[in-house]
């Protein structure tokens, strides 16, 4: 899918760096374990998100806060609501995440989403009446929200390309991790002071209060962590992004790879700088105003650039495909699907409920360990027509038994392993897949914005997801296992037609596969290779590497042209 063009603005010192970097997958990860062990404690972000998701499903169905909260509980709307505004605030927090990630750095935006999450999760556990409920999950979505992209981005930028997949997958496997614990620690919680109307209120304050425990330790931990070199580029900080860059990939900092990795980076940060220069002189004195205007041209971009609307409409529409999978549905409202699947009990349906967080956690190790080596799309179309499948059962046995579960037993379970099995299909698949194409497909300028408009797709209709679902399993029931089960199908079909493959690429290449000489001027390609000319990266690449060492970039581009 890359084309013929190596990538980036030096196809010599790009065939060089290939030769030089180490293995893809899991023997990759263990030769970069620095950076791996930096990309898990971020990843603590998503444990956060994963945590406060698979929590609150258990809460709703707790006795005691059926009976605190019960104005908004009995009401199918209230009830989407309580679940669905965390959404809405995570939306609006993924939003200002762009500007922020761009202006203080990806490490103190993680440091300030923990903050506000602490906020709200302080006021969730001391909730006595829903409207604390509604606004402390407003507040957490906002840091969740911010988490979901800051974490993301901050790992692929600082990715080695050969594993950047597999790294990026950590954010879903930290996800699915906090979904699994939580679930279980719902599970457990739910028996203090008894399962019925005697039920401690401490059952569903604690796990909510647990939530602190992560973020604390992402919040002073991260102190401690590098700054993306990427955005050190960015800010004129060469000597400190070499140094990261050294110390990532545990070689010195004047090795060819750290080398060549850093002038592929300053390359591209030099190209989009001087085309914004070119592009908006009147926006070039540094001002508040100008920066400003120019953050808000780079917005306008996404829409009136062919190649960047492409991003957009990849990166949005895989994050819509994501989320109308149902899957969410499932993890907000597994309790009460299980309940209507025949399982009788309160506790039995948290125990199956239980087993979604193991079986979607077991399935997303081998997606870290294999993404790179498998590739995006094999896995994400694959993921799909399974989960299709998977609601299509369950929407068949549902219409049929959907009024005698307990004269069919072996159809009700039948119904709760496809489940299990659409759980097993979204961990391996669109949960890792999904977040790692929004973070790796954007050029280094506009890559902070770029995310938190693709980011915002997914929050968006997560939040209506979860607002709907309770209404749509009221009044159509089985029809919202046939409704998701089609969405999954299209997102399988989106997959295969219209998305490119972008295993083993690094972030300055992505430019081939959504473009290449189609996407760029001539004008532009050109302005590469004369950037890349000028910083040294063409003669390093023909120093080291490449039998045509003769030709400078202009001169390859040229014979590539005539091909």
């Amino acid at each position: 899918m890359g084309g013929g063009h190596a990538g980036g603005a030096s196809p010599y010192a790009a065939k060089h760096r290939q030769a030089l970097q180490g293995q893809s997958g899991w023997a990759g990860l263990v030769h970069n374990r620095k950076i791996f062990a930096n990309a898990v404690f971020a990843s603590l972000g998503g444990l956060l998100y994963g945590y406060n998701q698979g929590v609150f499903s258990g809460v709703l169905s707790m006795n005691s806060f059926k009976q605190r909260m019960a104005s908004a509980v009995s009401n199918p709307g209230t009830k989407g609501w309580l679940v669905s505004i965390l959404e809405l605030g995570a939306w609006v927090g993924v939003l200002s995440t762009g500007y922020l990630a761009d202006k203080l750095s990806r490490k103190y935006t993680i440091m300030l989403a923990v903050c506000i999450f602490c906020v709200g999760v302080a006021v969730q556990t001391a909730a006595f009446q829903p409207s604390s409920i509604y606004g402390g999950r407003f507040i957490t979505g906002l840091g969740v929200g911010s988490l979901s992209m800051a974490v993301p981005l901050y790992n692929a930028e600082l990715s080695p390309p050969e594993v950047r997949g597999s790294l990026v997958a950590l954010q879903q496997f930290a996800i699915t991790f906090g979904i699994l614990i939580s679930f279980w620690i719902d599970y457990g919680t739910n028996y203090i002071g008894g399962t019925g109307s005697g039920q401690s209120e401490v059952a569903w304050r604690v796990p909510l209060a647990m939530q602190l425990v992560p973020a604390v330790i992402l919040g002073i931990g991260v102190i401690f962590m590098p700054f993306s070199p990427r955005w050190l580029v960015n800010q004129g900080r060469d000597e400190e992004a070499v140094v990261v860059l050294g110390n990532a990939r545990r070689l010195p900092p004047d090795s060819d790879l750290v080398q060549i990795e850093f002038l592929e980076i300053k390359a591209q940060y030099l190209f989009e700088k001087e085309l914004n220069a070119l592009k908006f002189p009147q926006f070039q004195d540094g001002s508040f105003s100008s920066n400003f205007k120019l953050g808000l041209h780079a917005y306008m971009s996404l829409l009136t650039s062919r190649t960047l609307l492409y991003r957009v409409t990849v990166g949005s529409l895989t994050m819509f495909f994501q989320q109308w999978t149902g899957v969410n549905a499932i993890l907000y409202y597994a309790p009460s699907i299980f309940s209507d699947l025949g399982l009788t009990g309160n506790a039995t349906s948290l125990l199956a409920t239980g087993v979604v967080g193991v079986v979607m956690f077991l399935a997303t190790i081998p997606a870290v360990i294999w993404i790179d080596k498998v590739g995006r799309k094999p896995v994400l179309i694959s993921g799909a027509f399974l989960m299709a499948t998977c609601h299509l059962i369950v929407a068949v046995l549902t219409a049929l038994y959907h009024n005698s579960w307990s004269s069919h037993p072996t159809a009700g379970w039948v119904a709760c392993a496809c489940v299990w099995v659409f759980a097993v299909a979204f961990g391996y698949s669109w949960g890792p897949c999904s977040w790692i194409l929004v973070a790796e497909i954007w050029p280094l300028s506009i890559r902070g914005k770029g995310i938190s408009i693709a980011s915002s797709s997914n929050w968006m209709n997560n939040f209506i997801v979860g607002q709907v679902t309770p209404t749509m399993l009221t009044h159509i029931g089985f029809g919202t296992f046939v409704f998701f089960g089609v969405f999954a199908f299209l997102g399988g079909i989106f997959i295969m037609f219209f998305v490119p493959e972008t295993k083993g690429l690094t972030l300055e290449e992505m430019d081939d596969v959504f473009g290449d000489r189609e996407g760029l001027a001539v004008a532009d390609q050109q302005r590469q290779n004369a950037i890349a000319d000028r910083i040294g990266l063409t003669a390093f690449g023909q120093r080291k590497g490449g039998s045509d060492n003769e030709k400078s970039s202009h001169e390859l581009f040229d014979d590539e042209g005539k091909a």
